[in-house]
């Protein structure tokens, strides 16, 4: 049986997503998951999607959040894409054919704790 969880209050969540994505360090990126476990919403990536694809705010750093393989979620070639990309470029971030090189777009927790594993 799972364990019920509270419920967070949607401007509650939409803050706490917001301020994990403003935590995002420049050159750096994160996927949609990564965003909402930093925010204490685990399992909620697509309400991270959905939260940047209303955003209206310029100063937000969006363009850092990426899907949990590296990729660009919006399709190649689109406006959006292209921007996306110019944005990580200009940071210093390697992009090559919609997806981000050289960074992981999200780190798993033993990563976290510990540091990648010795190759």
């Amino acid at each position: 049986m799972r364990a019920k969880t509270k419920a967070i209050p949607a401007e509650d969540a939409a803050c706490r997503i917001l301020a994990a994505v403003r935590a995002i360090p420049k050159g750096q990126v994160a996927g949609y998951g990564e965003v909402a476990r930093r925010a204490g919403l685990p399992g909620r990536a697509r309400l991270v999607a959905r939260l940047l694809g209303s955003n209206d705010d310029v100063r937000l750093p969006w363009h850092r959040v990426l899907r949990s393989d590296g990729r660009i979620a919006f399709p190649e070639g689109s406006e959006g894409y292209r921007e996306q990309s110019a944005r990580l470029r200009e940071e210093g971030v390697v992009v090559e054919r919609g997806r981000v090189r050289g960074l992981r777009a999200t780190a798993s927790l033993d990563d976290q704790l510990w540091g990648p594993m010795a190759g």
